[in-house]
C-alpha cells in the first residue's frame, strides 16, 4: 500500500504556512510508529483522561482545547469535576493551558457563561485558560483535544483527539441511558440524552503534530476578540487576554506502535487578518475525504451528527456513481438535536438534500439509520467517524456539512494501519491495498454495539460481519426487525439490535413549516447565509 494513494501529501494539504509538516526534516504530513486506541463513548475516554491527568506531576505539560466546557462535569466519582481535576493539576505544578471557544452569548444556547467558569477555575490555581474568539463571523472553534507530555518520561505521552467536549451529555456508555449530568436536547431525547461518541488515544510521534496545532493556535497574535463590547468589559475588569509563552515543544515521542496518524483540519480565510499559520484558511479534512473516497470500492462506514450539506456529500456521490459495487451506511441522529420553530426544519432540509443526492447515486447501496436505546428512547448520534474499505479510518470534531469542511476550526486525525487484518488476506478494494487491522476492529466493534452482537471469543477467527456485504446486509435486518417491531405495536419480545431505518419527512412538507422565502432566500440548509458559504467554498 502506497501511502500517498490515501493520504495527503504536504503540498495537497494547501496550506504552506503550518508547522505540521515543515517540522519534520522531509517536511512528512503524517508519522509512522503511532498506537491508536478508539474510546468509544464518553464512559470510556473521561477515565482514561482522568487517569493521565492524575498521573501527571511538578513541570509536565497539560494541553486542552474545547467547544464547550462545564466545570462541574464529572470523569468519574465525587470529586473528579473536569474543573476540579484541572485545578489540581495547576496546583501540583503541571503546566495548564487551555483554549475554550468563548462562544456567543447564552441567550442563543450556547455556552459563554460556563466556558467562563471553567476558565477561572483554570487560572485560580495559575493555570492559564484564554476564551478564544479568533474565528470568522458566525464560525466556531469546534476543536475537542487533549495533549499531555512528560520531559523525562515520554513513554507516557499522550493525545486525545475526537468528538467529546468536557461537558455535560457527554458521559454516556454503551447501554445509552445517558449521563446524570445532563442538558436538554430536542424532548424526544428525554431529561437524560442518551449520547453516542468517539474519542482517539494517540501515543508515539503525532502526539508531537497534536501539540504543534495546539501551538500555532496559542500563539496567534491576533486580538482574543474583535468586539468592542468584550474588549471593553475585559479593561473593565482588568483581563489579561496575552497569551503567556509556552515552553519550548519536547522532541516528538519515540515510536510505538504500528500506525500512521494524519492530522487534518478546518480553518476557514479569516477576514481582516488571517491566521498567521494558516493565511488562506486550511481545507486539509475536505481534501483529506475527496482523496480518500477516490479509493473507496466495497464500503463507506459513516457515524455522524449531521450529514446535512448537498455540496459535501457531492464527493461520496460521486464515489457511488464511479463504482457499482460500493455500498454507504450511515449512522445519524433520528431526530435533530434542537426542536425550534426555524432551527429544526432547517436541519431536516439540508439533510432531505444531502440523502436525495447519495441515494440518486447510490439507490438501495446507500443505507441510512438511527440508534435507540432498549428503552426506545433515540440515541443522540453526536460522533464523527468514516471508515473507506477498512482501510483508512477518520476520527474528529468534523461533522459532514459546510461548517466543518470550511468555516470553523476542526481537526481530525485519519489513520492507516500498516499491518493487515490477518482475518482478511484477500484485497476487497482491489487496488492491492487489503483490509486492516485498525480499521477493520473499529467498524466491528460499533457495528457489534448497534447490532447487539458480541465480539467471537476466538482471536482472530473470521467474523461475518468483516465481509462489506454481509455487514451491509445485517444492518438492514436489523433494523427492519425493530422497525416491524415499533410498527406492531411493541409486541412480543423486543427484537435484538438498536437501529431504525431513517424515514425523514418529505421536503415538501418540511419547506411547508419553515417558508419558502426564508428558506429560499435567507439561510442555507447548512444554517449559514449563502454570501458566507460562496465566500468559503472548498
Amino acid at each position: 500500500m502506497e501511502l500517498t494513494d490515501w493520504l495527503l501529501t504536504s503540498d495537497e494539504r494547501g496550506n504552506s504556512a503550518t508547522r505540521l509538516d515543515s517540522r519534520r526534516p522531509d517536511r512528512a504530513a503524517w508519522s509512522h510508529g503511532n498506537l491508536v486506541r478508539p474510546l468509544v463513548h464518553g464512559a470510556t475516554y473521561f477515565p482514561a483522561l482522568l487517569s493521565a491527568i492524575r498521573a501527571q506531576r511538578a513541570g509536565d505539560l497539560l494541553l486542552f482545547t474545547d467547544w464547550r466546557g462545564d466545570p462541574d462535569e464529572r470523569l468519574g466519582g465525587p470529586g473528579s469535576e473536569i474543573g476540579t481535576v484541572l485545578r489540581e493539576a495547576a496546583a501540583r505544578g503541571v503546566i495548564v493551558k487551555g483554549l475554550v471557544w468563548r462562544s456567543h452569548l447564552d441567550r442563543f444556547q450556547f455556552s459563554e457563561a460556563e466556558n467562563r467558569h471553567l476558565g477561572e477555575e483554570v487560572e485560580a490555581a495559575g493555570g492559564e485558560c484564554l476564551l478564544d474568539m479568533r474565528v470568522r463571523p458566525g464560525g466556531s472553534h469546534h476543536q475537542k483535544l487533549a495533549v499531555l507530555r512528560h520531559p523525562g518520561r515520554p513513554e507516557l505521552d499522550t493525545a486525545f483527539v475526537g468528538g467529546i467536549d468536557l461537558c455535560h451529555n457527554r458521559h454516556d456508555d454503551a447501554a445509552h441511558n445517558g449521563d446524570p449530568q445532563s442538558l436538554p436536547i430536542a424532548a424526544a431525547y428525554g431529561p437524560h440524552p442518551p449520547w453516542h461518541d468517539i474519542q482517539l488515544a494517540i501515543r508515539g510521534p503525532a502526539v508531537g503534530d497534536i501539540e504543534a496545532g495546539f501551538r500555532e493556535r496559542w500563539d496567534d497574535p491576533a486580538p482574543l476578540t474583535r468586539s468592542p463590547l468584550v474588549r471593553l468589559r475585559e479593561l473593565a475588569h482588568r483581563e489579561d487576554t496575552r497569551a503567556d509563552p509556552l515552553p519550548p515543544q519536547a522532541p516528538d515521542p519515540s515510536p510505538c506502535g504500528p500506525h500512521v496518524v494524519q492530522a487534518l483540519r478546518t480553518y476557514p480565510n479569516r477576514l481582516l487578518r488571517g491566521y498567521d499559520f494558516a493565511p488562506d484558511g486550511e481545507r486539509s479534512i475536505a481534501r483529506g475525504y475527496r482523496k480518500a473516497l477516490r479509493r473507496a470500492r466495497t464500503l463507506i462506514y459513516l457515524e455522524d451528527q449531521y450529514l446535512w450539506s448537498p455540496h459535501v456529500v457531492e464527493c461520496f456521490a460521486e464515489a457511488l456513481t464511479a463504482h457499482p459495487g460500493l455500498r454507504l451506511i450511515a449512522v445519524i441522529p433520528s431526530v435533530p438535536e434542537q426542536d425550534g420553530r426555524f432551527t429544526r426544519p432547517m436541519n431536516l432540509i439540508g439533510r432531505i438534500t444531502a440523502l436525495d443526492g447519495l441515494r440518486r447515486a447510490g439507490g438501495g447501496r446507500v443505507a441510512v439509520y438511527g440508534l435507540e436505546n432498549h428503552a426506545g428512547t433515540p440515541v443522540y448520534v453526536h460522533a464523527k467517524v468514516c471508515v473507506i474499505d477498512d482501510v483508512w479510518t477518520s476520527v474528529g470534531s468534523d461533522n459532514i456539512n459546510l461548517r466543518s469542511w470550511t468555516h470553523d476550526s476542526e481537526l481530525t486525525c485519519a489513520v492507516l494501519d500498516e499491518t493487515r487484518d490477518p482475518r482478511e488476506p484477500r484485497d476487497p478494494g482491489g487496488l492491492g491495498d487489503g483490509a486492516r487491522g485498525f480499521a477493520r476492529e473499529l467498524r466491528l466493534e460499533l457495528s457489534r454495539e448497534h447490532l447487539d452482537r458480541e465480539a467471537l471469543r476466538t482471536p482472530h477467527a473470521p467474523d461475518p460481519l468483516c465481509d462489506p456485504l454481509n455487514a451491509f446486509d445485517a444492518f438492514a435486518a436489523s433494523a427492519a426487525a425493530l422497525d416491524a417491531w415499533h410498527d406492531e405495536g411493541r409486541r412480543g419480545p423486543r427484537p435484538s439490535g438498536r437501529l431504525r431505518t431513517y424515514r425523514p419527512p418529505s421536503l415538501s412538507r418540511t419547506a411547508k413549516t419553515l417558508g419558502t422565502p426564508l428558506h429560499r432566500l435567507l439561510v442555507d440548509p447548512d444554517g449559514r447565509p449563502f454570501n458566507l458559504r460562496r465566500r468559503n467554498d472548498y
